[in-house]
C-alpha cells in the first residue's frame, strides 16, 4: 500500500503532529467526501505500507521528528513556486524560509528523495511568462544539486477556485507560445541537471523535452524501497494521471496555505471552521466520530512482489 498525504490539505505544514500520533498507533480513520458518514479504519504499520508520499508546500513543522519514520520508506513534493503573498497568502518567505528548508530536508533524506514542483503555472499581467521564466530560473539555480526531478503543471479551473481565478483575470497563452515557454522551462532544467516532467497534462511536450510525469512513481518507489511493486493505475484520479494507485488520508477543506488558486477549499470560513475541530489526539483528521457515521475496515496490504522477477536478475 502506498499512502498519499496528501492532495486534500498539507499535512507536513499544519497537521504532523496528528500523522506522528497516527504512526505511533498504527492505524486512522478516513471520511469519505462523497459520503461523508462512511469512515474508513486504515491500518499504516510498516507491514503493509510501502511508501509514504508526502505532498507539502513548508515541511518545516514536520523535519525535527522525521526520525520517527525510520521504519518507513517515503519521499516528499515539494511545491515551491514564484508566486507572492497574494497567491499564496500563508506561506514564509521562499527565499529566506523555504529553498533553505528544501535543501536541508534533501540533505536529510537524499536528493532523488525530495521532487520540487513548480505548478500550478498560471499567467496574468503581473504573472507573464518572463516573470515565470525568470522565477523558475532563480529556484532551479538555487536547488541546483538538491534534487533529480521538477514537475510543472498548468492551472486547471474547477468550482472550488473559478472565482478567485476570474478576479485575477488569468489567460492562455496560444499552443505555439506554450511550447516555447515549455522548451525555456525545460532548458532551464536541464542546466541545473534536473529531469522535468508534466502532471495530469494532456498536452504532449516530449519534443519540448518535458515528459508525463508521475507524482506516485511506480519506477522512483520501486529504487527507494529496493524491490519490485505490484501496482497498477490510479482509477480515482484522472485519464491524464500517470500515479499508481494509493490511498488518501487527507481532509478537503483543512488546508491553510491560503493559496488562490486552491482547488481542494471551498473557502476561508470553511477551513477556519474545519481547523478548529483539529485534534490530533484524534484518528480523524479535523473531524469527529458521530452518532450517524459508520466505520468499516479497509483492507491493506503490501504491494510489494513475493518474488523475483526476470527484471530483478
Amino acid at each position: 500500500m502506498i499512502l498519499s498525504a496528501s492532495r486534500r490539505t498539507d499535512i507536513p505544514n499544519y497537521y504532523s503532529e496528528w500523522f506522528y500520533n497516527r504512526i505511533k498507533e498504527g492505524f486512522l480513520y478516513v471520511r469519505n467526501p462523497m459520503n461523508v458518514h462512511q469512515i474508513s479504519e486504515i491500518r499504516i504499520t510498516p507491514d503493509v505500507v510501502d511508501c509514504i508520499v508526502f505532498w507539502t508546500k513548508n515541511p518545516m513543522p514536520m523535519m525535527e521528528r522525521l526520525y520517527e519514520l525510520k521504519a518507513y520508506h517515503y519521499y516528499f513534493q515539494f511545491t515551491l513556486t514564484g508566486y507572492g503573498h497574494d497567491i499564496e497568502v500563508n506561506l514564509p518567505n521562499k527565499k529566506i524560509s523555504m529553498i533553505p528548508t528544501f535543501r536541508e530536508l534533501a540533505d536529510r533524506i537524499g536528493r532523488e528523495k525530495v521532487i520540487w514542483r513548480y505548478d500550478p503555472i498560471f499567467f496574468t499581467d503581473k504573472y507573464t511568462v518572463q516573470y515565470h521564466l525568470k522565477a523558475f530560473r532563480n529556484i532551479a539555480e538555487a536547488l541546483k544539486g538538491y534534487t533529480e526531478k521538477c514537475v510543472i503543471s498548468f492551472l486547471d479551473i474547477y468550482s472550488k477556485n473559478r472565482k478567485n481565478m476570474e478576479q485575477l483575470s488569468t489567460y492562455d497563452l496560444q499552443e505555439s507560445e506554450l511550447r516555447e515557454f515549455a522548451t525555456e522551462l525545460s532548458g532551464i532544467a536541464n542546466d541545473n541537471h534536473m529531469d522535468i516532467g508534466t502532471c495530469a497534462e494532456k498536452i504532449d511536450l516530449e519534443d519540448c523535452g518535458i515528459v508525463h510525469n508521475c507524482c506516485i512513481d511506480k519506477t522512483l518507489i520501486e529504487k527507494i524501497i529496493g524491490c519490485s511493486l505490484k501496482a497498477g493505475k490510479d482509477k480515482n484520479q484522472r485519464m491524464e494521471c500517470g500515479c499508481v494507485e494509493s490511498i488518501e488520508i487527507g481532509a478537503y477543506d483543512t488546508c491553510k496555505n491560503g493559496c488562490v488558486y486552491c482547488y481542494a477549499n471551498h473557502s476561508a470560513k470553511i477551513v477556519e471552521s474545519n481547523a478548529l475541530k483539529y485534534d490530533p489526539t484524534l484518528p480523524l483528521l479535523c473531524s469527529r466520530v458521530g452518532a450517524e457515521d459508520r466505520i468499516s475496515l479497509r483492507k491493506t496490504v503490501s504491494l510489494k512482489e513475493a518474488q523475483l522477477s526476470i527484471f530483478d536478475i
